[in-house]
This record gives structure tokens, C-alpha cells and sequence, in this order.
């Protein structure tokens, strides 16, 4: 899909006025949100604060590509290999496009509603902009090394200085201080510290085998959210900004409770229980009929379990002393699963579903990407709303994970920013640099939409 660039020339956006278009009705319309994000955390927060209303202000370099936010490559011959690849990292019909940075899966995705400028820090012109910014602005976000931001001079001390009334929000992998301070990482990396991908793996494979999902990086982006709204709500009962610390590993720990809370009290450590539970039986997935199909199936207590064989058509196994209470088909779950495995073995995920829900039981399909987008649960939710994005096309993108019954304005609105997109509405409306100076910046390289040759 070639790029589309009507419209839009070398000086910026195609619509000096404000881009997105605020409803004021918007539960954050009227804040304005410095972002300095990258990969999946960060944006994701910053996402959730733009779709109820904020004006958030991605903060990029044309001379600096953050590995992971826009892509892996920028060069369109560089990125045609990565434009085939999963991991979030595609491009539509795995094409590259003139400009690969606009096209990345992994951006578009936690890009929307908000806007997109460039400017250079490594300049005492970019370092004069970045303060007007922050003089008008509620908040920051970033999620980076926190050396890299401090050599940019990001920091709460010089910050809080220009506007005392500002929310900073910091999500280091594991600190601002600490042995670990410094650490590079991904998601998968602050997890395995945190000890997650140990538990999921399966007791049958190596523990490199762990399942590749990063739900830390949603729960911290949501986090994230939560502590700037924290935050606000603190600078209204006293006047002043707040620094917030928001690790993303320590964010994650207590979603491991159980687990932490075991090991504290017992001494007990529990690893590579794949789908299994610390105590429930039956608690698995199934083979079901069809290539690859699966349903989940779960027990929490008698009742559920007599209606599981009444299903099954299986009576006598309730009274079976292998399994006629919890602690008995937990010891004998390898045979519990074995007998529900060949149960549903011809039958369609769907219907075990169905037939498993009347009655109670805790069941479901495991459905692939496909599934989800044709889901009938989610299409009446109307879950799923198509966008169309200049240079990416028209991909249907997920609702908010919050929904206002009151209010239909939250949620996606516009397309992720190209980089650089919004370059003249940010720079003369919101910093206020007349149009001599915005072509000076323009001539020295801070403004533009394609990123420097340099960077492969």
C-alpha cells in the first residue's frame, strides 16, 4: 500500500487546526499530556487517558527510532522482512510502505487519539520547546531507561521546577533506584524476574518453552492511567504536582499474589503448572473435534462438578472414591483429565461450551485471533470499530477496555499519528512560536516526517 501524502508537506500537518477534534463532553477533555512512551506499556496508558478525552502529545525525534515503538526497522528495504513477521511487528499485506514507521502494527495499536510531533533535545532550541510544553501541560508519561530520559534532562527536579503543578508518571522496567536501575528489558524479561513464565510453562517441556504473552505490559499501561488520575486528584486537594514511580515488574508482582503469598507463609514454590490449578480439579484445557480446537473446563466445587458428570453422562464418577471430592480428583487429575479429554474428543468446542454454561460449569472456547474478530458476543458489544488510517488503511481496532454508558464519544476517534503529523498545530497553537520561528526549527531539522537517513 503505497503511503498517502497529499496534502502534507515538509512543514507538517495538512490540518493546522487542532487534529483530533475534542469533544469537550469527554470525562479528560481539557488536560494535555506529554507523551514519551515506547513499545507496549507506556502508549497503552497513554492510549486509555486519549480515549476519554485527553490531549496527548507524542513527543518524537526525526534524528532518534525507538526500537519496538514504531517498528524494528525504519529503512522500507530493512523492514520488508520485518513487515512479514508476528509479534506485533507487521504491516498491513506485509508491506512496508514508503514509510514503514506509520505502517507498524505494534504503534497503530495503542497509537490512536493521540497527536504527534518532532523535535530534536540534543539542542538548546529543542530544550527551550520541551519547556514551553511542559509550562502547558498536566502531565508526563515515559517508560524508558531512566538514564536516557535523565540525559535529556526528563526529570522531576528540573520539571517541577517549570510547572509545579505537573503529574509525572515514570515506569522504569524495575526502579528509578535499585541494582536493577539500570537493566535493559522487555516485557518477557521483567516478568521472568518477577517469576510468571515459570508457572505457565507446561511440566512436560523445558521452562523455555514459556508461553511468549506479556500481560504485564497491559496491566502497567492501565496502572499507569490510574496513577496519573491519582495524581490530579492529590494536586486538587493541595496545589502541588506529584512524581509518580510506577515500575512495571512491581506493578506485576501482585498479580502473582497467590503464588507470593504460598511461599511466604509455607515455603512453597510452585512452577510449570501450565493450565493446571494449586488446588481445583478438574482445571485444564481439552482437545476437542477439529484441527487444533480447544475448551477450557474448571470445577470450583461439588455442585459444579456433579453437573460436569451429569453432562458427561457419566453419573457413577461423582461417587467414584478417584474423584467424589475436590482433594481426590486432585491427586488423580492426570486420570480426571484423560476421562473428560476423551468426552469432548468428537465434540465441537462451541458445544461443549453451551452445554457446560447451562448447567453452571465454568467452561470455554479458546478461540485464535480469527475467532475473536467474528465473535458474536463482541460484534453485538459492538467491541470492534473500523478505522482508517492515511498510510495503514482500514483495520478494525478494539474499543476502550472501560465503557461509558453515557457517554459514546470515549474510545477510538482518530487514527494513530504519522510521525511528525501534528508538528504546526503543537508547535504555533499550543507553544506558540510564531511562523518565522516555526520555519527555523523546520530548517534546522527538528520538524519533519520522515526520519533522518541515517537510521537504518
Amino acid at each position: 500500500m503505497a503511503a498517502d501524502n497529499s496534502g502534507v508537506n515538509s512543514l507538517g500537518s495538512p490540518n493546522p487546526g487542532n487534529p483530533t477534534q475534542p469533544d469537550p463532553s469527554l470525562p479528560l477533555a481539557g488536560l494535555r499530556i506529554i507523551d514519551f512512551t515506547v513499545v507496549f506499556a507506556g502508549p497503552y496508558g497513554t492510549m486509555q487517558l486519549a480515549d476519554w478525552g485527553a490531549e496527548v502529545i507524542r513527543v518524537e525525534s526525526t534524528t532518534h527510532f525507538a526500537s519496538t515503538t514504531r517498528g524494528m526497522l525504519a529503512r522500507p528495504a530493512l523492514a520488508t522482512v520485518q513487515a512479514q513477521t508476528g509479534m506485533g511487528m507487521g504491516m498491513p499485506d506485509s508491506e512496508p510502505g514508503e514509510r514503514p514507521w506509520n505502517r507498524s502494527a505494534v504503534f497503530n495499536a495503542h497509537g490512536r487519539n493521540k497527536l504527534g510531533m518532532t523535535v530534536n533535545l540534543r539542542t538548546e532550541e529543542g530544550q527551550e520547546a520541551l519547556e514551553r510544553l511542559v509550562a502547558v501541560s498536566d502531565g508526563l508519561v515515559e517508560n524508558n531507561l531512566p538514564q536516557s530520559m535523565e540525559r535529556q534532562g526528563i526529570t522531576w527536579e528540573r520539571l517541577s521546577k517549570i510547572n509545579p503543578k505537573l503529574i509525572m508518571i515514570r515506569m522504569p522496567a524495575f526502579g528509578l533506584d535499585g541494582p536493577y536501575k539500570g537493566y535493559r528489558t522487555w516485557g518477557n524479561h521483567m516478568e521472568a524476574i518477577s517469576g510468571h513464565p515459570l508457572i505457565r510453562t507446561y511440566s512436560d517441556l523445558s521452562p523455555e518453552y514459556a508461553p511468549a504473552g506479556v500481560p504485564s505490559d497491559a496491566a502497567s499501561g492501565i496502572g499507569s492511567a490510574l496513577a496519573f488520575l491519582m495524581g490530579k486528584r492529590y494536586l486538587k486537594r493541595t496545589g502541588k504536582g506529584l512524581l509518580i514511580e510506577a515500575p512495571t515488574a512491581e506493578n506485576f508482582v501482585p498479580l502473582l499474589g497467590e503464588f507470593i503469598m504460598d511461599y511466604s507463609m509455607n515455603g512453597r514454590v510452585w512452577t510449570q503448572m501450565g493450565n493446571n490449578h494449586f488446588y481445583l480439579a478438574p482445571h485444564n484445557v481439552y482437545r476437542t473435534q477439529g484441527e487444533d480446537q480447544w475448551v477450557t473446563i474448571a470445577c470450583w466445587n461439588e455442585e459444579q462438578w456433579q453437573a460436569l458428570c451429569e453432562r458427561m453422562r457419566r453419573p457413577e464418577l461423582a461417587d467414584d472414591p478417584r474423584f467424589c471430592d475436590n482433594e481426590s480428583r486432585f491427586k488423580n487429575k492426570a486420570e480426571l483429565d484423560a476421562i473428560i479429554g476423551e468426552w469432548v474428543a468428537d465434540k465441537h468446542a462451541s458445544w461443549v461450551l453451551d452445554q457446560l454454561q447451562i448447567v453452571g460449569v465454568p467452561s470455554g472456547a479458546v478461540i485464535n485471533e480469527r475467532d475473536a474478530i467474528e465473535d458474536r458476543h463482541l460484534e453485538h458489544r459492538g467491541f470492534f470499530k473500523r478505522m482508517t488510517h492515511p498510510e495503514a488503511g482500514t483495520h478494525k481496532t478494539p474499543m476502550t477496555p472501560f465503557k461509558s454508558m453515557n457517554n459514546p464519544g470515549v474510545g477510538p476517534r482518530r487514527h494513530s499519528p504519522r510521525l511528525g503529523e501534528d508538528n504546526e498545530y503543537v508547535y504555533k497553537q499550543v507553544l506558540g512560536y510564531s511562523d518565522e520561528e516555526y520555519a527555523e526549527f523546520d530548517k534546522k531539522g527538528h520538524i519533519g516526517m520522515d526520519f533522518d537517513p541515517s537510521i537504518p
